[in-house]
């Protein structure tokens, strides 16, 4: 793994710990215990502020987007960890679709029941 890349494996065993132990007063725990449906909360609200950011101009607006970027992929981490997923796992995943068109990668999924909202 780069050099660079060792913070996320570092926060992963982290959040593998917290989700095996699930220590109280942790942050990560009240959000593990909460499920997909709070860390999912958390993941929305973390996604619209590095939206947001990334609208703001300049350096301080590239500086403010790179923090929600984080805040983004630690609950996102979260999320893996309460559900078993490992980083190696989801690289492979991106591995397997390298090279493809994301339309094409998009086009052979499954087809998802209707839920009354519009496709993205």
């Amino acid at each position: 793994m780069p050099e660079s890349l060792l913070p996320l494996d570092r926060l992963m065993a982290t959040l593998r710990t917290r989700a095996a132990e699930r220590p109280e007063g942790s942050y990560t725990t009240k959000l593990m215990n909460g499920g997909a449906e709070a860390i999912g909360r958390k993941i929305r609200e973390e996604a619209e502020e590095l939206i947001e950011a990334a609208d703001e101009p300049d350096e301080a607006g590239r500086q403010h987007a790179i923090y929600e970027a984080g805040d983004l992929i630690y609950h996102a981490m979260v999320l893996m960890a309460w559900r078993g997923i490992e980083l190696d796992e989801v690289a492979a995943e991106l591995a397997r679709r390298e090279g493809t068109s994301g339309l094409v990668e998009k086009a052979s999924r499954p087809a998802k029941k209707d839920s009354g909202t519009a496709d993205s």
